[in-house]
């Protein structure tokens, strides 16, 4: 019944061993909100209002392009790995689509939630299943 069924989102306490992946995803959903917006945009405001008290020097201009320098650097891996799990989680559901004939494998759902050591689990098993012969 389809009303049974977890459904997956963003945000939810599973637990994951690996404490990267759960650092960035919890990273990328932060970097993702409104505020986080907001409060970069003030930064940039405050920087820029300070020019004239800073004589617009050398050292204020460094001051932002360092800062946006770092935090690019560090979010670039962090959403990276988040965009990675999507993604493995992403062609797992779709390889589910494809393999199902009369009966789907509900597990799928909400898999990108689960870890590293379940995901590689669930590919491993739709590669068993896709190459196990066809039943009529």
């Amino acid at each position: 019944m389809r009303g049974a069924l977890p459904v997956a989102s963003h945000g939810a306490s599973q637990p994951q061993a690996n404490w990267f992946a759960q650092m960035a995803g919890r990273t990328a959903a932060l970097s993702g909100r409104p505020a986080t917006f907001l409060a970069a945009a003030v930064v940039v405001v405050v920087w820029a209002l300070l020019g004239p008290v800073f004589g617009y020097s050398d050292t204020w201009q460094l001051v932002i392009n360092t800062g946006t320098t770092i935090i690019t650097f560090l979010m670039v891996f962090l959403i990276q790995n988040t965009q990675n799990r999507d993604t493995t989680a992403l062609q797992l559901k779709l390889d589910e689509l494809i393999l199902a004939t009369k009966a789907a494998h509900n597990s799928l759902v909400g898999i990108e939630e689960r870890t590293e050591e379940e995901l590689q689990a669930a590919k491993d098993d739709m590669r068993e299943r896709g190459n196990a012969p066809q039943r009529l």
